[in-house]
């Protein structure tokens, strides 16, 4: 089974920049986006083969998610409590037969922390919820969760301590996740691989020099580790500021 989780910045610009050629080329089993950044009716993707299901943000232009899946699951659920009203579109949880399906993107604490108290409130609630899912079947959680874990996720380290994205207390709920029945894919099976980035600024050179930083992931349940394949991030491809990351295992 092969899952794919892409960040596109804008779901109509990504697929005037090869979206389509992408996915069809991939050939996921299940294909996740985030920051789709449009609502109801703005766009009619044909995936042959695929059922759709997209968590739109109130506010126009912003946020949002979408999967889209060859398997047709049993149950989908939108946000942590699958409320009516999705403010800002940032949760679809699929249920099949033996997992779960988690995708997410993580509010951005902002550049001053203006929404850090939120950010961490909203890991607090995220958190209980993998917890609960993970009670009843195993899960693969994934997307843009804006935080670089480690030193080792992001290119310049040392002068971004603190920042956005990378504070203590961000990092502290991703080293909390995984030491509570969690992994992270990509360093199970690239332990020490540095310069694996999967955002980079638009800023020119940024992404030919690679200063990226790695905030896009697949995390699982312990007891998938046996199933993995190959977890990778596909930076060769353009279309968004962040590359897709590519999850294969062995079909659950």
């Amino acid at each position: 089974m092969k899952v794919v989780s892409w960040n596109v910045n804008g779901i109509r610009a990504c697929v005037k920049k090869g979206f389509l050629d992408y996915f069809h080329e991939v050939d996921a089993d299940i294909f996740c986006i985030q920051e789709s950044k449009l609502q109801k009716g703005q766009i009619d993707l044909d995936l042959k083969g695929y059922e759709q299901y997209w968590n739109y943000a109130v506010k126009k232009g912003y946020s949002g998610t979408a999967v889209f899946t060859k398997k047709k699951p049993i149950r989908v659920t939108y946000g942590l409590n699958n409320e009516e009203v999705q403010d800002e579109g940032r949760i679809i949880t699929l249920e099949f037969e033996t997992f779960f399906l988690v995708n997410v993107y993580t509010p951005n604490a902002k550049r001053d922390l203006s929404r850090l108290e939120y950010r961490l409130e909203w890991e607090d609630e995220l958190y209980s919820y993998l917890k609960e899912l993970d009670a009843v079947k195993p899960v693969i959680y994934c997307g843009d969760f804006n935080v670089a874990h480690q030193e080792i996720d992001l290119k310049n380290f040392k002068t971004n301590h603190g920042n956005s994205g990378f504070t203590t207390e961000e990092r502290g709920k991703m080293t909390r996740l995984l030491g509570s029945g969690f992994v992270d894919t990509l360093r199970h099976f690239h332990p020490d691989t540095t310069d694996i980035y999967t955002w980079w600024s638009y800023m020119k050179t940024i992404r030919e020099r690679n200063v990226g930083w790695r905030i896009d992931y697949f995390i699982v349940s312990e007891r998938l580790v046996p199933v993995l394949r190959d977890s990778r991030a596909d930076t060769s491809i353009m279309g968004s500021d962040h590359c897709p990351i590519v999850l294969e295992l062995n079909n659950l």
